[in-house]
């Protein structure tokens, strides 16, 4: 059954850390850090998800892979600090930063717990399941934290930010949590989060086109490092395939 203990417990876990923790600790980072910037911690999701999916679901990694993964990992850490590593572990470091590393570990977990889950129900379900469960997490954690008062600021809304509420529901979130699920469920999860390369690149040239906001020397070498990295991590997968089609035959 869908909602049997094992798949509601799935969804729950899903929920709580694709839709709350990712939403909660990305916005609240957004306050303090420039978009581009945070767009580039995403670079870190698919290095971390392909480790975590090599160590626990024994998805398949070689040298190339590995190598990728170290260039990614620095080459976006490298734009998170603004390029001076040393502040990510220093007091000197913004809580918006750390904020974003917390995003990396949600967007993580919600992909291996994906994986586990969409063995049982389809890509489709899943999120709209995740999406109805996170939206009542949201909830309860907006009236517990902000209080009944912060709602009544959306009558006082302006047009251009119902908008921007629209286009993240239905683009950035149900198109885009379903889209991915779906290429989870094909790939696999090492391998769909390879595709998360693509999100740095975009960031970085919307926020300077549509935000105004300066692209630095740190964000173009660290993105360079991070896009470079993502796709040699794709090179070391495609070769995996073809020996592995090639052992079959």
């Amino acid at each position: 059954m869908f909602w049997g203990l094992a798949n509601g417990g799935g969804l729950a876990c899903a929920s709580a850390v694709g839709v709350l923790g990712y939403s909660v600790f990305f916005l609240q980072a957004l306050k303090t850090v420039p978009a581009g910037k945070a767009a580039m911690v995403v670079a870190l999701n698919p290095v971390l998800t392909m480790l975590f999916a090599a160590l626990l679901f024994r998805e398949r990694v070689n040298a190339v892979m590995c190598l990728g993964l170290g260039l990614a990992v620095t080459g976006a850490l490298y734009a998170l600090s603004g390029g001076a590593l040393g502040e990510l572990v220093s007091s000197s470091s913004g809580v918006g930063e750390w904020l974003l590393l917390g995003c990396a570990a949600c967007w993580v977990a919600y992909t291996l717990i994906g994986r586990i889950v969409l063995t049982r129900v389809d890509a489709l379900t899943t999120t709209t399941a995740t999406a109805l469960i996170g939206a009542a997490l949201l909830l309860m954690a907006s009236i517990a934290l902000e209080g009944s008062s912060a709602w009544t600021g959306l009558a006082k809304a302006p047009a251009v930010a119902w908008y921007s509420v629209v286009a993240l529901a239905l683009g950035a979130t149900a198109l885009a949590y379903a889209w991915y699920l779906k290429g989870v469920q094909e790939l696999g999860a090492g391998a769909a989060a390879a595709y998360m390369s693509l999100v740095p690149l975009f960031g970085m040239l919307l926020s300077s086109v549509w935000l105004g906001e300066p692209i630095t020397n740190s964000l173009l070498g660290g993105g360079a490092t991070a896009i470079f990295g993502m796709l040699l991590m794709n090179i070391g997968r495609m070769r995996l395939e073809r020996a592995s089609h090639s052992a079959a035959a």
